[in-house]
Protein backbone atom coordinates (compact mmCIF):
# COMPACT_ATOMS: atom_id res chain seq x y z
CA UNK A 1 0.00 0.00 0.00
CA UNK A 2 2.47 2.34 0.59
CA UNK A 3 4.38 1.54 -2.22
CA UNK A 4 1.57 2.43 -4.20
CA UNK A 5 1.98 6.20 -4.39
CA UNK A 6 3.71 6.53 -7.69
CA UNK A 7 0.20 7.55 -8.80
CA UNK A 8 -0.98 10.84 -9.31
CA UNK A 9 -2.61 12.17 -5.99
CA UNK A 10 -6.25 12.94 -7.46
CA UNK A 11 -5.51 8.81 -8.65
CA UNK A 12 -4.18 7.91 -4.95
CA UNK A 13 -7.42 10.25 -3.19
CA UNK A 14 -9.96 7.96 -5.16
CA UNK A 15 -7.95 4.62 -4.50
CA UNK A 16 -7.01 5.35 -0.60
CA UNK A 17 -9.75 6.41 0.32
CA UNK A 18 -13.17 4.87 -1.37
CA UNK A 19 -12.11 2.08 -4.62
CA UNK A 20 -8.97 -0.17 -4.40
CA UNK A 21 -8.64 -0.24 -0.69
CA UNK A 22 -12.32 -0.46 0.63
CA UNK A 23 -13.28 -3.32 -1.71
CA UNK A 24 -12.27 -6.39 -0.04
CA UNK A 25 -13.76 -5.19 3.37
CA UNK A 26 -17.22 -4.09 1.60
CA UNK A 27 -16.98 -7.37 -0.09
CA UNK A 28 -16.28 -8.94 3.41
CA UNK A 29 -19.21 -6.94 4.41
CA UNK A 30 -21.41 -8.11 1.95
CA UNK A 31 -20.33 -11.90 2.58
CA UNK A 32 -20.54 -11.71 6.47
CA UNK A 33 -23.35 -14.36 6.83
CA UNK A 34 -21.37 -16.80 5.28
CA UNK A 35 -18.45 -16.07 7.16
CA UNK A 36 -20.22 -16.04 10.74
CA UNK A 37 -18.75 -18.08 13.65
CA UNK A 38 -15.84 -19.22 11.46
CA UNK A 39 -12.36 -19.88 13.54
CA UNK A 40 -10.78 -18.08 10.78
CA UNK A 41 -12.54 -15.23 11.84
CA UNK A 42 -10.57 -15.01 15.24
CA UNK A 43 -7.14 -15.14 13.63
CA UNK A 44 -8.21 -12.51 11.11
CA UNK A 45 -8.42 -10.70 13.55
CA UNK A 46 -5.49 -10.70 15.49
CA UNK A 47 -3.84 -10.33 11.77
CA UNK A 48 -5.93 -7.48 11.24
CA UNK A 49 -5.20 -5.86 14.65
CA UNK A 50 -1.54 -6.40 14.23
CA UNK A 51 -1.84 -4.92 10.90
CA UNK A 52 -3.24 -1.61 12.44
CA UNK A 53 -0.44 -1.71 15.06
CA UNK A 54 2.40 -1.79 12.51
CA UNK A 55 1.19 0.18 10.15
CA UNK A 56 0.86 3.06 12.67
CA UNK A 57 4.22 2.11 14.16
CA UNK A 58 5.60 2.90 10.71
CA UNK A 59 4.27 5.55 10.16
CA UNK A 60 5.94 7.34 12.69
CA UNK A 61 9.43 6.53 11.06
CA UNK A 62 8.72 7.74 7.48
CA UNK A 63 9.51 10.82 5.67
CA UNK A 64 7.78 10.67 2.40
CA UNK A 65 3.98 12.74 2.87
CA UNK A 66 2.28 10.24 0.74
CA UNK A 67 3.54 7.40 2.36
CA UNK A 68 2.38 8.63 5.72
CA UNK A 69 -1.08 8.74 4.37
CA UNK A 70 -1.04 5.77 3.02
CA UNK A 71 0.40 4.18 5.92
CA UNK A 72 -2.68 5.53 8.04
CA UNK A 73 -5.05 3.96 5.53
CA UNK A 74 -3.40 0.71 6.30
CA UNK A 75 -4.26 1.32 9.98
CA UNK A 76 -7.71 2.01 9.18
CA UNK A 77 -7.98 -0.64 7.13
CA UNK A 78 -6.93 -3.01 10.34
CA UNK A 79 -9.54 -1.33 12.07
CA UNK A 80 -12.54 -1.77 9.98
CA UNK A 81 -11.32 -5.22 9.03
CA UNK A 82 -11.10 -5.86 12.74
CA UNK A 83 -14.56 -4.68 14.06
CA UNK A 84 -15.87 -6.69 10.66
CA UNK A 85 -14.25 -9.75 12.35
CA UNK A 86 -16.06 -9.18 15.47
CA UNK A 87 -19.02 -9.64 13.57
CA UNK A 88 -20.20 -5.84 13.71
CA UNK A 89 -20.40 -5.47 9.59
CA UNK A 90 -22.61 -1.99 10.13
CA UNK A 91 -19.68 -0.59 12.49
CA UNK A 92 -17.65 -1.60 9.61
CA UNK A 93 -19.33 0.19 6.86
CA UNK A 94 -20.20 3.06 8.61
CA UNK A 95 -16.16 3.61 9.58
CA UNK A 96 -15.73 3.27 6.04
CA UNK A 97 -17.90 5.89 4.78
CA UNK A 98 -16.56 8.28 7.25
CA UNK A 99 -13.01 7.40 6.47
CA UNK A 100 -13.33 7.93 2.60
CA UNK A 101 -14.50 11.48 3.23
CA UNK A 102 -11.63 12.55 5.16
CA UNK A 103 -8.97 10.63 3.80
CA UNK A 104 -9.66 11.72 -0.05
CA UNK A 105 -9.10 15.33 1.97
CA UNK A 106 -6.18 14.41 3.32
CA UNK A 107 -4.82 13.25 0.06
CA UNK A 108 -5.94 16.37 -1.96
CA UNK A 109 -3.98 18.25 0.83
CA UNK A 110 -1.50 16.66 0.52
CA UNK A 111 -1.61 17.10 -3.29
CA UNK A 112 -1.52 20.41 -3.18
CA UNK A 113 1.23 21.18 -0.87
CA UNK A 114 3.39 18.58 -2.90
CA UNK A 115 2.36 20.61 -5.97
CA UNK A 116 3.38 23.41 -4.04
CA UNK A 117 6.70 22.59 -2.99
CA UNK A 118 7.75 21.60 -6.34
CA UNK A 119 7.09 18.06 -6.34
CA UNK A 120 8.67 17.26 -3.05
CA UNK A 121 7.37 14.46 -1.15
CA UNK A 122 9.66 14.72 1.94
CA UNK A 123 8.29 16.46 5.12
CA UNK A 124 11.89 17.51 6.14
CA UNK A 125 11.89 19.81 3.42
CA UNK A 126 8.73 21.65 4.04
CA UNK A 127 7.24 23.61 7.00
CA UNK A 128 5.55 26.72 7.62
CA UNK A 129 3.02 25.31 5.05
CA UNK A 130 0.40 27.61 6.95
CA UNK A 131 2.17 30.88 6.27
CA UNK A 132 1.93 30.24 2.58
CA UNK A 133 -1.11 28.35 1.73
CA UNK A 134 -3.46 28.79 4.79
CA UNK A 135 -7.13 27.24 3.69
CA UNK A 136 -5.22 24.11 2.75
CA UNK A 137 -3.27 23.69 5.86
CA UNK A 138 -6.96 24.31 7.50
CA UNK A 139 -8.39 21.52 5.62
CA UNK A 140 -5.51 19.22 6.45
CA UNK A 141 -5.37 19.69 9.82
CA UNK A 142 -9.03 19.22 10.20
CA UNK A 143 -8.87 16.41 7.91
CA UNK A 144 -5.95 15.20 9.92
CA UNK A 145 -7.94 15.94 13.50
CA UNK A 146 -11.07 13.77 12.46
CA UNK A 147 -8.71 10.97 11.54
CA UNK A 148 -7.43 10.78 14.99
CA UNK A 149 -11.19 10.59 16.21
CA UNK A 150 -10.98 14.41 18.09
CA UNK A 151 -14.84 14.36 19.29
CA UNK A 152 -17.53 15.73 17.67
CA UNK A 153 -16.05 15.46 13.98
CA UNK A 154 -16.46 12.70 11.37
CA UNK A 155 -13.51 10.01 12.75
CA UNK A 156 -14.56 10.05 16.26
CA UNK A 157 -18.35 8.54 15.79
CA UNK A 158 -17.31 5.78 14.19
CA UNK A 159 -13.84 5.00 15.70
CA UNK A 160 -15.29 6.02 19.35
CA UNK A 161 -18.49 3.09 18.96
CA UNK A 162 -15.71 0.73 17.04
CA UNK A 163 -13.63 0.78 20.50
CA UNK A 164 -16.56 0.90 22.59
CA UNK A 165 -17.52 -2.22 21.24
CA UNK A 166 -14.38 -3.53 21.41
CA UNK A 167 -14.40 -2.41 25.37
CA UNK A 168 -17.54 -4.10 25.61
CA UNK A 169 -16.59 -7.31 23.97
CA UNK A 170 -15.21 -9.99 26.10
CA UNK A 171 -11.86 -10.67 24.44
CA UNK A 172 -8.13 -10.43 25.68
CA UNK A 173 -6.02 -8.33 26.80
CA UNK A 174 -3.86 -8.26 23.36
CA UNK A 175 -6.66 -7.13 21.37
CA UNK A 176 -7.63 -4.21 23.74
CA UNK A 177 -3.80 -3.49 23.88
CA UNK A 178 -3.56 -3.23 20.14
CA UNK A 179 -6.70 -1.16 19.61
CA UNK A 180 -6.07 1.45 22.13
CA UNK A 181 -1.90 1.80 21.05
CA UNK A 182 -3.44 1.90 17.33
CA UNK A 183 -5.82 4.69 18.43
CA UNK A 184 -2.38 6.71 20.20
CA UNK A 185 -0.12 5.89 17.82
CA UNK A 186 -2.24 7.46 14.96
CA UNK A 187 -2.04 10.60 16.98
CA UNK A 188 1.29 10.50 17.32
CA UNK A 189 2.03 10.56 13.66
CA UNK A 190 -0.95 13.06 12.77
CA UNK A 191 1.11 15.13 15.58
CA UNK A 192 4.27 14.82 14.21
CA UNK A 193 3.17 15.63 10.84
CA UNK A 194 1.90 18.56 12.03
CA UNK A 195 4.66 19.83 13.45
CA UNK A 196 7.34 19.43 10.39
CA UNK A 197 4.27 20.77 7.87
CA UNK A 198 3.16 23.67 9.89
CA UNK A 199 5.33 24.47 12.88
CA UNK A 200 8.99 24.41 11.30
CA UNK A 201 10.41 26.43 9.98
CA UNK A 202 10.82 26.96 5.64
CA UNK A 203 13.25 24.22 5.26
CA UNK A 204 13.50 24.38 1.76
CA UNK A 205 16.78 26.53 1.14
CA UNK A 206 17.28 26.57 -2.70
CA UNK A 207 14.07 26.12 -4.90
CA UNK A 208 11.58 28.76 -3.77
CA UNK A 209 8.59 27.97 -5.48
CA UNK A 210 5.90 29.08 -3.89
CA UNK A 211 2.13 30.67 -4.56
CA UNK A 212 -1.29 31.24 -2.99
CA UNK A 213 -3.57 29.28 -2.90
CA UNK A 214 -5.07 26.83 -5.87
CA UNK A 215 -8.86 27.46 -6.10
CA UNK A 216 -10.00 24.95 -8.46
CA UNK A 217 -8.61 22.72 -5.95
CA UNK A 218 -9.99 24.77 -2.80
CA UNK A 219 -13.71 23.99 -4.06
CA UNK A 220 -13.47 20.30 -3.64
CA UNK A 221 -11.85 20.29 -0.69
CA UNK A 222 -14.13 22.27 1.15
CA UNK A 223 -16.85 20.08 0.05
CA UNK A 224 -14.68 17.30 1.54
CA UNK A 225 -14.50 19.22 4.80
CA UNK A 226 -17.92 19.76 5.20
CA UNK A 227 -18.67 16.26 4.69
CA UNK A 228 -16.19 15.34 7.04
CA UNK A 229 -17.62 17.60 9.18
CA UNK A 230 -21.12 16.47 9.20
CA UNK A 231 -20.83 13.09 8.22
CA UNK A 232 -20.24 11.24 11.30
CA UNK A 233 -23.40 12.23 12.95
CA UNK A 234 -25.77 12.47 9.64
CA UNK A 235 -24.56 8.96 9.42
CA UNK A 236 -24.68 7.36 12.59
CA UNK A 237 -28.70 9.09 12.95
CA UNK A 238 -29.56 7.60 9.94
CA UNK A 239 -27.79 4.01 8.79
CA UNK A 240 -28.28 2.41 11.81
CA UNK A 241 -31.67 0.50 12.52
CA UNK A 242 -31.30 0.27 16.16
CA UNK A 243 -29.48 2.33 18.60
CA UNK A 244 -25.97 1.31 20.10
CA UNK A 245 -26.39 1.93 23.99
CA UNK A 246 -23.15 1.15 25.62
CA UNK A 247 -23.01 1.11 29.25
CA UNK A 248 -19.66 1.56 30.87
CA UNK A 249 -17.78 2.72 33.80
CA UNK A 250 -16.37 6.52 33.51
CA UNK A 251 -12.88 5.78 32.42
CA UNK A 252 -13.72 3.48 29.99
CA UNK A 253 -15.94 5.84 28.29
CA UNK A 254 -12.75 8.26 28.39
CA UNK A 255 -10.81 5.81 27.74
CA UNK A 256 -10.70 7.02 23.99
CA UNK A 257 -9.56 10.72 24.74
CA UNK A 258 -7.08 9.55 27.50
CA UNK A 259 -5.29 7.54 24.66
CA UNK A 260 -5.75 10.53 22.48
CA UNK A 261 -4.25 12.81 25.15
CA UNK A 262 -1.50 10.75 25.41
CA UNK A 263 -0.47 10.57 22.13
CA UNK A 264 -1.03 14.03 21.27
CA UNK A 265 1.61 14.63 24.38
CA UNK A 266 3.89 12.18 23.09
CA UNK A 267 4.18 13.62 19.68
CA UNK A 268 4.67 16.93 20.62
CA UNK A 269 7.79 16.08 23.06
CA UNK A 270 8.78 13.80 19.96
CA UNK A 271 8.17 15.78 17.51
CA UNK A 272 9.65 19.50 19.43
CA UNK A 273 13.49 17.12 20.05
CA UNK A 274 14.49 19.17 16.84
CA UNK A 275 12.23 21.92 16.45
CA UNK A 276 14.24 25.42 16.63
CA UNK A 277 11.85 27.24 14.84
CA UNK A 278 11.91 31.09 14.64
CA UNK A 279 7.95 30.72 13.31
CA UNK A 280 5.75 32.14 16.25
CA UNK A 281 3.42 28.84 15.86
CA UNK A 282 4.21 27.41 19.09
CA UNK A 283 4.42 31.07 20.99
Amino acid sequence: LPAAMAAPTPVSALVHSSTLVTAGVYLLIRFNMMLVDMIFLKFLLLLSGLTMFMAGISANYEFDLKKIIALSTLSQLGLMMSILMMGMPDLAFFHLLTHAMFKALLFMCAGVVIHMMSDIQDIRYMGGISFYIPLTSLCLNISNLALCGIPFLAGFYSKDLILEMVSMSNLNLMIFFLYYFSTGLTMFYTIRLLFYLMVNDYNLMVVYNLYEEDYVMLKSMFMLLFMSLIVGSFLSWMIFNYPYMIYLPINMKMMVIYVMLMGLFSGYLISNMKIYSINKFLM
